[in-house]
């Protein structure tokens, strides 16, 4: 079986590179903290020194990384930007960065002799760890069709969207709603707790309603149990909320909620909250509120 490489074992990229080993065995893996990448040997991964090794070791290299300079410092080592560095290698960037950028990625890439796909993933570190993440695909169709199969062991299901950048866009058109759709609960939770309510007797309310979702269970347990350990970040979230409104602007779409959000989790993150998981908006709707 072909091996497979894998760069960025983060709060998303562990679990998901640990379904990757269980499944296919063969998985090559890079982090920047080599701790984490250790911790995957008993799964059956394998450690590359460098992302150059990782890169002469894998055709098909997996990146989930958070941050377009975090991409940019890994081709930089393993110096994949050379004419034809990249040839017959496939790269696949499932993080969440600018559909501007993976569109000029595409073109290094390819520029380099490789084919790119997009696939970024909706779903927090515990769709990750279950391998029910939803995947978004975008790219070369035969690139795409090569590279999907190999993604089902971190994806109950995949999407192929059209072209570079579609996929990216579709995820941010997703994390809009979800962004959204957690700052109401925290608000409404509040407001709740505001008023003197019982939090316990609001959440089984809300969970027995028709707009109950597994998100908004998962969520809301949190809030009432004051679990504010991560699933996705502050600091993670206040980042896609950036990217969509910036999206939003760059196409000359009125997207009000989602600006309210950004500052909302601007205010957070500010406020030195940045490693509490979403729900941690709570603490710069508390700061407005005083």
């Amino acid at each position: 079986m072909e091996t497979l490489g894998f760069i960025g074992t983060g709060v998303m990229g562990f679990p998901m590179a640990r379904n990757l080993a269980r499944h296919f065995g063969q998985l090559v893996v890079w982090n920047r903290s080599p701790e984490k990448s250790a911790a995957l040997v008993p799964f059956g991964a394998q450690i590359a020194a460098s992302p150059g090794e990782l890169l002469d070791r894998c055709r098909i290299v997996i990146m989930m990384l958070a941050t377009e300079d975090a991409i940019d410092d890994v081709l930089r080592q393993a110096g994949a930007d050379r004419p034809g560095a990249l040839k017959g290698h496939i790269v696949v960037h499932m993080g969440t960065t600018s559909p501007a950028y993976s569109a000029a990625l595409n073109e290094r890439i390819c520029a380099a002799g490789g084919q790119y796909v997009e696939a970024p993933v909706s779903g927090s570190r515990l769709p990750a760890e279950n391998g029910q993440l939803v995947g978004m695909l975008a790219g070369d169709p035969d690139a795409v069709a090569e590279v999907r199969p190999w993604l089902a062991p971190v994806c109950k299901e995949t999407f192929v969207c059209g072209p570079v950048p579609s996929a990216l866009q579709m995820k941010l058109a997703v994390n809009l709603f979800l962004i959204t759709l957690v700052s109401g609960l925290v608000e409404s939770h509040h407001f709740a707790r505001e008023l003197g309510l019982d939090t316990a007797l609001h959440r089984a309310i809300l969970d027995a309603g028709p707009m109950a979702s597994a998100v908004s269970k998962i969520k809301l347990e949190k809030l009432v149990a004051d679990d504010f350990s991560v699933q996705a970040s502050i600091a993670d979230v206040q980042k896609n909320s950036r990217l969509v409104a910036e999206e939003a602007r760059r196409g000359g779409i009125v997207s009000p909620l989602i600006e309210e959000c950004y500052r909302l989790f601007s205010e957070t993150l500010a406020g030195g909250h940045g490693g509490l998981d979403m729900i941690g908006v709570l603490r710069g709707i508390e700061g407005r509120n005083r």
